[in-house]
Protein backbone atom coordinates (compact mmCIF):
# COMPACT_ATOMS: atom_id res chain seq x y z
CA UNK A 1 0.00 0.00 0.00
CA UNK A 2 3.02 2.32 0.57
CA UNK A 3 4.32 1.65 -2.44
CA UNK A 4 1.13 1.90 -4.16
CA UNK A 5 0.34 5.31 -2.37
CA UNK A 6 4.22 6.54 -3.06
CA UNK A 7 3.67 6.04 -7.27
CA UNK A 8 0.76 7.92 -6.76
CA UNK A 9 1.61 10.31 -5.15
CA UNK A 10 4.76 11.30 -7.44
CA UNK A 11 2.21 11.15 -10.39
CA UNK A 12 -0.79 13.17 -9.28
CA UNK A 13 1.66 15.74 -7.86
CA UNK A 14 3.45 16.48 -11.06
CA UNK A 15 0.38 15.89 -13.56
CA UNK A 16 -0.94 19.11 -11.25
CA UNK A 17 2.06 20.72 -11.56
CA UNK A 18 2.83 20.38 -15.18
CA UNK A 19 -1.30 21.49 -15.58
CA UNK A 20 -0.86 24.63 -13.63
CA UNK A 21 2.05 25.57 -15.56
CA UNK A 22 0.89 25.34 -18.94
CA UNK A 23 -2.31 26.99 -17.76
CA UNK A 24 -0.02 29.44 -15.75
CA UNK A 25 1.75 30.36 -19.31
CA UNK A 26 -1.24 31.56 -20.95
CA UNK A 27 -3.62 32.40 -17.83
CA UNK A 28 -5.92 34.79 -20.76
CA UNK A 29 -6.52 31.65 -22.99
CA UNK A 30 -7.49 30.37 -19.69
CA UNK A 31 -9.71 32.94 -18.82
CA UNK A 32 -11.42 32.45 -22.61
CA UNK A 33 -11.98 29.11 -21.38
CA UNK A 34 -13.75 29.79 -18.50
CA UNK A 35 -16.21 32.28 -20.06
CA UNK A 36 -16.71 29.20 -22.58
CA UNK A 37 -18.08 27.25 -19.21
CA UNK A 38 -20.04 30.51 -17.81
CA UNK A 39 -21.76 31.42 -20.76
CA UNK A 40 -25.88 31.17 -21.03
CA UNK A 41 -26.08 28.08 -22.78
CA UNK A 42 -23.54 26.14 -21.03
CA UNK A 43 -23.31 26.66 -17.20
CA UNK A 44 -25.39 29.93 -17.12
CA UNK A 45 -23.18 31.94 -14.59
CA UNK A 46 -22.75 34.56 -16.78
CA UNK A 47 -22.31 37.04 -13.53
CA UNK A 48 -18.93 35.53 -13.54
CA UNK A 49 -17.61 36.63 -16.66
CA UNK A 50 -16.09 39.66 -15.59
CA UNK A 51 -14.01 37.66 -13.16
CA UNK A 52 -12.66 35.19 -15.50
CA UNK A 53 -9.22 36.61 -15.92
CA UNK A 54 -8.85 36.79 -11.51
CA UNK A 55 -10.42 33.23 -11.37
CA UNK A 56 -8.02 31.98 -13.70
CA UNK A 57 -4.63 33.31 -12.38
CA UNK A 58 -6.19 32.24 -8.50
CA UNK A 59 -7.01 28.70 -10.22
CA UNK A 60 -3.64 27.88 -12.00
CA UNK A 61 -1.81 29.14 -8.96
CA UNK A 62 -3.35 26.91 -6.73
CA UNK A 63 -3.42 23.71 -9.26
CA UNK A 64 0.55 24.36 -8.83
CA UNK A 65 0.54 24.84 -5.25
CA UNK A 66 -1.46 21.57 -4.16
CA UNK A 67 0.87 19.88 -6.42
CA UNK A 68 3.87 20.82 -4.70
CA UNK A 69 2.07 20.21 -1.41
CA UNK A 70 1.72 16.91 -2.36
CA UNK A 71 5.45 15.98 -4.09
CA UNK A 72 6.77 17.62 -0.64
CA UNK A 73 4.09 16.01 1.74
CA UNK A 74 3.35 19.02 3.44
CA UNK A 75 -0.43 20.28 4.74
CA UNK A 76 -1.46 16.37 3.76
CA UNK A 77 -5.66 16.68 4.40
CA UNK A 78 -5.92 20.13 3.46
CA UNK A 79 -4.23 18.82 0.00
CA UNK A 80 -5.84 15.50 -0.36
CA UNK A 81 -9.00 17.06 0.10
CA UNK A 82 -8.53 20.03 -2.42
CA UNK A 83 -7.42 17.72 -4.73
CA UNK A 84 -10.60 15.42 -3.96
CA UNK A 85 -13.17 18.40 -4.52
CA UNK A 86 -11.10 19.95 -7.78
CA UNK A 87 -11.14 16.59 -9.65
CA UNK A 88 -15.06 15.90 -8.27
CA UNK A 89 -16.10 19.44 -9.92
CA UNK A 90 -13.69 18.85 -13.12
CA UNK A 91 -15.18 15.26 -13.66
CA UNK A 92 -18.37 16.70 -13.35
CA UNK A 93 -17.62 19.52 -15.91
CA UNK A 94 -15.80 17.48 -18.40
CA UNK A 95 -18.43 15.26 -18.37
CA UNK A 96 -21.33 18.12 -18.75
CA UNK A 97 -19.45 18.84 -21.51
CA UNK A 98 -19.17 15.89 -23.41
CA UNK A 99 -22.49 14.77 -22.92
CA UNK A 100 -24.24 17.73 -24.02
CA UNK A 101 -21.32 18.62 -26.17
CA UNK A 102 -21.08 22.54 -25.30
CA UNK A 103 -17.37 22.83 -24.68
CA UNK A 104 -14.92 20.87 -27.41
CA UNK A 105 -11.67 21.72 -25.46
CA UNK A 106 -11.74 21.42 -21.57
CA UNK A 107 -8.39 23.29 -21.17
CA UNK A 108 -6.89 21.28 -19.05
CA UNK A 109 -3.68 21.35 -20.84
CA UNK A 110 -4.49 24.59 -22.15
CA UNK A 111 -2.75 24.80 -26.17
CA UNK A 112 -0.32 22.50 -25.47
CA UNK A 113 -2.67 19.25 -25.13
CA UNK A 114 -5.80 19.76 -26.74
CA UNK A 115 -8.50 16.88 -25.93
CA UNK A 116 -11.83 16.17 -27.06
CA UNK A 117 -14.51 16.16 -23.61
CA UNK A 118 -14.60 12.67 -23.55
CA UNK A 119 -10.83 12.27 -23.30
CA UNK A 120 -10.62 14.88 -20.58
CA UNK A 121 -13.50 13.04 -18.49
CA UNK A 122 -11.71 9.56 -19.07
CA UNK A 123 -8.67 11.61 -17.71
CA UNK A 124 -10.35 13.10 -14.81
CA UNK A 125 -11.93 9.32 -13.78
CA UNK A 126 -8.27 7.97 -13.72
CA UNK A 127 -7.14 11.03 -11.55
CA UNK A 128 -10.31 10.61 -9.31
CA UNK A 129 -8.73 6.67 -8.82
CA UNK A 130 -5.61 8.00 -7.96
CA UNK A 131 -7.00 10.49 -5.35
CA UNK A 132 -9.25 8.17 -4.04
CA UNK A 133 -6.43 5.85 -3.20
CA UNK A 134 -4.54 8.38 -1.86
CA UNK A 135 -7.78 9.46 0.62
CA UNK A 136 -7.11 5.83 2.16
CA UNK A 137 -3.49 5.80 2.25
CA UNK A 138 -2.46 9.37 3.14
CA UNK A 139 -0.92 7.86 6.36
CA UNK A 140 1.84 6.35 4.28
CA UNK A 141 2.29 10.24 3.12
CA UNK A 142 5.66 11.54 4.83
CA UNK A 143 7.07 15.10 4.30
CA UNK A 144 10.20 15.53 2.08
CA UNK A 145 11.74 17.68 3.92
CA UNK A 146 11.85 19.28 7.32
CA UNK A 147 8.84 21.70 7.96
CA UNK A 148 10.91 24.70 7.59
CA UNK A 149 12.73 23.66 3.92
CA UNK A 150 9.16 22.42 2.88
CA UNK A 151 7.87 26.17 3.67
CA UNK A 152 10.23 27.78 1.84
CA UNK A 153 10.18 26.07 -1.30
CA UNK A 154 6.07 26.62 -1.06
CA UNK A 155 6.92 30.06 -0.36
CA UNK A 156 9.04 30.17 -3.55
CA UNK A 157 7.08 28.38 -5.58
CA UNK A 158 4.16 30.88 -4.77
CA UNK A 159 6.18 34.04 -5.84
CA UNK A 160 7.46 32.57 -8.51
CA UNK A 161 4.20 31.53 -10.16
CA UNK A 162 2.50 34.28 -9.14
CA UNK A 163 5.23 36.35 -11.21
CA UNK A 164 5.26 34.83 -14.19
CA UNK A 165 1.27 34.59 -14.36
CA UNK A 166 2.15 38.66 -14.11
CA UNK A 167 5.00 38.66 -16.32
CA UNK A 168 3.09 36.66 -18.86
CA UNK A 169 0.17 38.99 -18.48
CA UNK A 170 2.09 41.84 -19.45
CA UNK A 171 4.20 40.88 -22.35
CA UNK A 172 2.99 37.32 -23.66
CA UNK A 173 2.94 33.68 -23.29
CA UNK A 174 6.84 32.49 -22.48
CA UNK A 175 5.90 29.37 -24.88
CA UNK A 176 3.59 29.80 -27.68
CA UNK A 177 1.84 26.30 -28.45
CA UNK A 178 -0.77 28.06 -30.41
CA UNK A 179 -1.28 27.38 -34.74
CA UNK A 180 0.13 31.21 -35.45
CA UNK A 181 3.79 30.97 -33.78
CA UNK A 182 6.42 33.29 -34.61
CA UNK A 183 7.65 31.14 -37.82
CA UNK A 184 4.49 29.75 -39.20
CA UNK A 185 3.17 30.84 -42.57
CA UNK A 186 -0.54 31.50 -42.07
CA UNK A 187 -1.27 30.53 -46.50
CA UNK A 188 0.03 27.35 -45.60
CA UNK A 189 -1.55 26.98 -41.69
CA UNK A 190 -4.92 27.02 -43.78
CA UNK A 191 -3.74 25.00 -46.53
CA UNK A 192 -5.03 21.35 -46.67
CA UNK A 193 -2.65 18.46 -48.17
CA UNK A 194 -3.71 16.43 -51.34
CA UNK A 195 -3.76 13.34 -49.72
CA UNK A 196 -5.02 14.34 -46.24
CA UNK A 197 -8.04 12.14 -44.94
CA UNK A 198 -11.59 13.22 -45.23
CA UNK A 199 -14.50 13.00 -43.58
CA UNK A 200 -16.85 9.90 -43.41
CA UNK A 201 -20.59 10.27 -42.61
CA UNK A 202 -23.60 7.68 -42.45
CA UNK A 203 -26.63 8.88 -44.11
CA UNK A 204 -29.65 7.22 -42.32
CA UNK A 205 -32.27 7.31 -44.51
CA UNK A 206 -36.05 6.61 -43.16
CA UNK A 207 -38.71 5.44 -45.70
CA UNK A 208 -42.05 3.89 -45.00
CA UNK A 209 -43.50 1.09 -47.10
CA UNK A 210 -46.60 -0.99 -46.12
CA UNK A 211 -47.26 1.32 -43.09
CA UNK A 212 -44.24 1.19 -41.39
CA UNK A 213 -41.57 2.69 -41.26
CA UNK A 214 -38.17 1.47 -41.84
CA UNK A 215 -34.51 2.74 -42.07
CA UNK A 216 -31.61 2.44 -44.22
CA UNK A 217 -27.66 3.28 -44.15
CA UNK A 218 -25.66 4.11 -46.72
CA UNK A 219 -22.43 6.48 -46.80
CA UNK A 220 -23.78 8.99 -48.71
CA UNK A 221 -25.87 7.51 -51.92
CA UNK A 222 -29.54 7.34 -51.99
CA UNK A 223 -30.82 4.05 -51.58
CA UNK A 224 -33.08 1.86 -53.99
CA UNK A 225 -36.06 1.27 -52.33
CA UNK A 226 -39.81 1.63 -54.06
CA UNK A 227 -41.17 3.18 -50.54
CA UNK A 228 -41.86 6.76 -49.89
CA UNK A 229 -39.20 8.56 -48.40
CA UNK A 230 -39.87 10.40 -44.60
CA UNK A 231 -36.65 11.76 -43.45
CA UNK A 232 -33.02 11.22 -43.38
CA UNK A 233 -29.64 11.86 -40.53
CA UNK A 234 -26.70 11.98 -41.01
CA UNK A 235 -24.00 11.26 -38.55
CA UNK A 236 -19.84 11.74 -38.34
CA UNK A 237 -18.14 8.12 -37.66
CA UNK A 238 -14.31 9.65 -39.13
CA UNK A 239 -13.16 13.05 -38.87
CA UNK A 240 -11.31 14.31 -41.30
CA UNK A 241 -8.24 16.88 -41.37
CA UNK A 242 -8.71 20.21 -40.30
CA UNK A 243 -5.87 22.84 -41.14
CA UNK A 244 -4.83 24.37 -38.14
CA UNK A 245 -5.68 27.58 -39.17
CA UNK A 246 -8.92 27.71 -39.98
CA UNK A 247 -10.94 30.63 -39.44
CA UNK A 248 -8.56 33.52 -40.55
CA UNK A 249 -9.54 36.54 -43.08
CA UNK A 250 -9.22 39.75 -43.64
CA UNK A 251 -12.59 41.32 -44.75
CA UNK A 252 -13.79 45.39 -45.37
CA UNK A 253 -17.25 46.20 -46.70
CA UNK A 254 -17.86 42.34 -47.74
CA UNK A 255 -14.97 42.12 -49.60
CA UNK A 256 -12.00 39.21 -49.12
CA UNK A 257 -8.36 41.18 -48.88
CA UNK A 258 -6.68 37.58 -46.60
CA UNK A 259 -4.67 36.43 -50.00
CA UNK A 260 -3.71 39.86 -51.13
CA UNK A 261 -2.42 40.79 -47.64
CA UNK A 262 -0.64 37.59 -47.05
CA UNK A 263 1.34 38.25 -50.19
CA UNK A 264 2.80 41.43 -49.26
CA UNK A 265 6.10 41.84 -47.56
CA UNK A 266 6.54 44.42 -45.06
CA UNK A 267 3.10 44.36 -43.10
CA UNK A 268 2.55 45.44 -39.63
CA UNK A 269 -0.47 43.93 -38.11
CA UNK A 270 -2.64 46.22 -35.26
CA UNK A 271 -4.31 43.32 -33.49
CA UNK A 272 -7.72 44.72 -31.18
CA UNK A 273 -9.73 41.96 -31.41
CA UNK A 274 -12.78 44.73 -29.23
CA UNK A 275 -11.74 47.95 -29.64
CA UNK A 276 -13.38 49.38 -26.91
CA UNK A 277 -11.61 46.99 -24.45
CA UNK A 278 -8.46 48.07 -25.28
CA UNK A 279 -6.06 48.99 -23.49
CA UNK A 280 -5.51 52.94 -23.42
CA UNK A 281 -2.39 53.41 -22.73
CA UNK A 282 -1.35 50.41 -25.33
CA UNK A 283 -3.68 52.36 -28.02
CA UNK A 284 -1.00 55.71 -27.64
CA UNK A 285 1.71 53.86 -28.28
CA UNK A 286 0.25 53.10 -31.72
CA UNK A 287 0.31 56.70 -33.30
CA UNK A 288 4.45 56.70 -33.17
CA UNK A 289 5.00 53.03 -33.51
CA UNK A 290 2.66 53.22 -37.16
CA UNK A 291 4.02 56.32 -38.37
CA UNK A 292 7.68 55.04 -38.37
CA UNK A 293 6.44 51.97 -39.82
CA UNK A 294 5.15 53.76 -42.71
CA UNK A 295 8.49 55.91 -43.32
CA UNK A 296 10.40 52.89 -43.23
CA UNK A 297 7.49 51.66 -46.09
CA UNK A 298 5.69 49.17 -43.78
CA UNK A 299 1.94 49.11 -44.83
CA UNK A 300 0.20 49.22 -41.39
CA UNK A 301 -3.72 47.59 -41.19
CA UNK A 302 -5.65 46.74 -37.95
CA UNK A 303 -7.88 44.00 -37.73
CA UNK A 304 -10.89 43.90 -35.24
CA UNK A 305 -14.34 41.98 -34.76
CA UNK A 306 -15.28 45.38 -33.45
CA UNK A 307 -17.67 47.67 -35.61
CA UNK A 308 -16.97 50.64 -37.67
CA UNK A 309 -18.36 52.93 -35.68
CA UNK A 310 -17.17 51.85 -32.90
CA UNK A 311 -13.81 51.73 -35.02
CA UNK A 312 -14.20 55.15 -36.04
CA UNK A 313 -14.56 57.06 -32.65
CA UNK A 314 -11.43 55.17 -31.33
CA UNK A 315 -9.53 55.83 -34.28
CA UNK A 316 -10.45 59.88 -33.99
CA UNK A 317 -9.62 59.65 -30.33
CA UNK A 318 -6.51 58.35 -30.50
CA UNK A 319 -5.35 59.95 -34.07
CA UNK A 320 -4.97 56.42 -35.45
CA UNK A 321 -4.35 56.75 -39.83
CA UNK A 322 -4.31 53.27 -40.83
CA UNK A 323 -7.42 51.21 -41.76
CA UNK A 324 -9.21 48.59 -39.58
CA UNK A 325 -10.28 45.21 -41.49
CA UNK A 326 -13.09 42.78 -40.41
CA UNK A 327 -11.80 39.52 -38.77
CA UNK A 328 -13.47 36.80 -36.53
CA UNK A 329 -12.88 38.13 -32.45
CA UNK A 330 -11.84 33.93 -31.30
CA UNK A 331 -9.05 33.80 -34.26
CA UNK A 332 -7.70 37.55 -32.80
CA UNK A 333 -7.96 36.18 -29.34
CA UNK A 334 -5.82 33.10 -30.76
CA UNK A 335 -3.14 35.07 -32.51
CA UNK A 336 -2.32 37.40 -29.64
CA UNK A 337 -2.98 37.67 -26.11
CA UNK A 338 -2.70 41.21 -25.94
CA UNK A 339 -5.11 44.27 -26.65
CA UNK A 340 -3.43 45.64 -28.63
CA UNK A 341 -1.02 43.22 -30.29
CA UNK A 342 1.43 43.97 -33.10
CA UNK A 343 2.70 41.84 -35.48
CA UNK A 344 5.15 41.67 -38.33
CA UNK A 345 4.46 39.97 -41.44
CA UNK A 346 6.40 39.10 -44.31
CA UNK A 347 4.46 37.32 -47.01
CA UNK A 348 2.19 35.63 -44.79
CA UNK A 349 4.91 34.31 -42.43
CA UNK A 350 4.86 36.07 -38.93
CA UNK A 351 8.02 37.28 -38.11
CA UNK A 352 7.58 39.18 -34.64
CA UNK A 353 4.88 39.81 -32.13
CA UNK A 354 4.98 42.04 -29.48
CA UNK A 355 2.47 42.81 -26.55
CA UNK A 356 1.62 46.75 -26.94
CA UNK A 357 3.96 47.13 -23.48
CA UNK A 358 6.86 45.96 -25.26
CA UNK A 359 6.11 48.38 -28.52
CA UNK A 360 9.19 50.14 -28.57
CA UNK A 361 11.22 46.35 -29.28
CA UNK A 362 9.33 46.26 -32.66
CA UNK A 363 12.24 45.73 -35.50
CA UNK A 364 12.06 47.47 -38.46
CA UNK A 365 14.24 45.93 -41.26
Amino acid sequence: MKAIVGICRIFVGILFIISGFIKLNDPLGFSYKLQDYFAEDVLNLVFLKPYALGLAIFIVIFEVLVGVFLLLGQYIKFTIYSLLGMIVFFTFLTFYSAYFNKVTDCGCFGDALPLTPWQSFYKDLILLFLIIILCFGQKHITPFFGKFINVIVIFISFIVSLWYANHVLMHLPGIDFRAYKIGVNITEGMSTPPNAPKSKFNYYWTFEENGKEKTITTSGAYPKTTGKFVSYETEEIQKGYEPPIHDFSIEKDGEDFTESFLKREKLIVIVAYKIDNANKDGLMKLKALTNKAEKTGYTVIGLSSSLSSELQKVSNTYQISFPFYSTDMTALKTIIRSNPGIIHLEKGTIQQKLHWNDAEKLELP
